[in-house]
């Protein structure tokens, strides 16, 4: 009787938890932006998603830029810029693969990645933030480098070694990008 009785408690318990679990779900952004956030076409290989918040009126645009190549059919790297009423908030780039441990610390101890960048016929070293293991945290001079050149590379590690994600960002149209992040292209 008492092993019955346990077992619909504890089934009375997750049922509900389950129940209040559901109605704490976040409201998707989407309740909270216009309808203007659909992808277009920014110029070359480059998309944006436009939005705006309902609430705060905050304009925010996502440029994003696809890899040339894969290699072995790896899901194709991109560069992702985010911006908001007309300044650069993030600049990220997304391998698309596992990335290998940070080896490196910034000035404040945040985990960070050595990496090697190649716009037109210039290279680069520079640290990046690691973010989880999912992405690199970009600066926005290499930014502003990307933005300006025919031709971009970022080496960068994985677990299985060192590999090369190629980029072609020429077409952009830069004055989009002016008025949605504040940025101009730096030319090499």
């Amino acid at each position: 009787m008492t092993r019955n009785l346990i077992a619909v408690l504890v089934l009375a318990i997750c049922v509900m938890l389950s129940v209040k679990a559901l109605a704490q779900r976040p409201v998707a952004d989407r309740d909270y932006e216009d309808d203007r956030g659909s992808l277009m076409n920014a110029g070359g290989n480059w998309t944006v998603d436009q939005s705006e918040d309902r609430m705060t009126a905050e304009k925010r645009s996502r440029f994003e830029l696809q890899s040339n190549d894969t290699e072995g059919g790896d899901a194709r790297a991109k560069v992702i810029l985010y911006c908001a009423d007309g300044k650069l908030k993030l600049a990220d780039f997304n391998p698309n693969l596992r990335l290998s441990r940070p080896n490196w610390a910034g000035f404040w101890g945040q985990p960070q990645m050595h990496v090697r960048v190649r716009a037109d016929n210039s290279h680069d070293e520079h640290n990046w933030n690691w973010i989880n293991g999912h992405f690199l945290a970009m600066d926005k001079g290499t930014a502003r480098e990307l933005i300006g050149a025919e031709l971009f590379r970022i080496e960068f590690n994985t677990p299985d070694g060192r590999r090369v994600a190629e980029f072609s960002p020429s077409g952009l149209d830069l004055r989009l990008v002016r008025d949605a992040c504040g940025m101009t292209a730096k030319k090499q």
